[in-house]
């Protein structure tokens, strides 16, 4: 049988390429722990504010290495039934009610037909420790601090031996490691043992060329001088301590918005009718639609005509 699963790059350089043609712009800090987790066969601990791009990562992984995405959504509540196995009770009862109209004596042989593969539903933790068509998959674990501790707690087998213990029928392993995306906006703080079990990064928000360099690719409609403004507009934004700064996905929303309404620079009206498109609580809102938002405005702006030539 033939092997047709992409290659690994061999070299941070290549894994810079790699992440570079589904347009995600990785620098090389960043590129160098994906590349070592890949090679390692280590878990990725990703961390940051939301919307830097942390989600992304393993989606990108996905696409350029032809992989399945296997996503656990965390969230309070999430428990073992949930995201990683339960048993098919309906057709469990009606597997010991046939067996007793049978007459049926052998409780053991029942014992054991009922809690095997055939009646067992596989959730998203189980799933990403299946291979799928030759290939093992991208295991995306979004959002860990949402989850309770206790869940957490549960991980530490998976993270550290690709592996899941189920009472009734013993330890299923994984016989290709998955590749494993762990994301936490650090709502609350992840027990060290579970870091142990990773490579850690943290994701922070990109410098203004490199923001500048991600929307022409992600909003390549959008005027150049209205993507300078609105890279540097945003920028801004994220020094005025705000409740939430707006992420790399914010400002492509902005982007491709502005788009929409044809508009080629920033102007008050325009700025202060589509803040919702980056900022998303409404005393942000309401604090960049007074003077602070109006100096930052006039300061991008008068940045951006200078930039221009004078261009008004």
């Amino acid at each position: 049988m033939t092997d047709n699963k992409v290659p690994l790059p061999d070299s941070i350089e290549a894994t810079v390429s790699m992440l570079e043609s589904e347009d995600y712009l990785a620098g090389e800090a960043l590129a160098t722990v994906v590349f070592l987790a890949l090679k390692l066969n280590r878990p990725l601990f990703l961390e940051g504010d939301a919307g830097v791009g942390k989600t992304e990562i393993a989606k990108v992984l996905a696409r350029t290495l032809d992989r399945p995405l296997i996503r656990l959504q965390c969230y309070e509540g999430l428990d073992i039934s949930s995201a990683v196995y339960e048993w098919n009770y309906p057709a469990q009862m009606m597997e010991i009610r046939l067996a007793e109209a049978t007459g049926e004596k052998d409780r053991t042989a029942l014992e054991r037909g009922i809690f095997s593969d055939r009646y067992l539903i596989r959730r998203p933790v189980l799933q990403a420790l299946e291979v799928h068509d030759g290939r093992a998959p991208v295991f995306l674990i979004d959002e860990l601090d949402r989850a309770d501790e206790a869940f957490e707690a549960f991980l530490l087998e998976v993270l550290s031996d690709f592996q899941v213990t189920i009472p009734e029928i013993g330890t299923i392993r994984a016989s290709e490691p998955p590749i494993v995306i762990v994301t936490t906006n650090r709502t609350r703080e992840i027990h060290d043992a579970l870091k142990r079990r990773c490579l850690y990064h943290w994701v922070d928000y990109p410098d203004a060329d490199r923001e500048l360099d991600i929307l022409r690719r992600k909003a390549p409609g959008c005027h150049e001088r209205l993507s300078a403004q609105i890279v540097t507009f945003v920028q801004g934004l994220r020094t005025m301590d705000l409740f939430k700064n707006p992420g790399i996905a914010e400002t492509i929303d902005w982007a491709n918005a502005l788009v929409e309404l044809d508009r080629t620079s920033l102007d008050p009206r325009t700025v202060s009718n589509t803040l919702g498109a980056i900022l998303k609580y409404q005393d942000d809102v309401a604090r960049i639609q007074g003077a602070d938002g109006q100096e930052l405005l006039a300061s991008v702006t008068e940045d951006t005509a200078t930039d221009q030539g004078g261009m008004r």
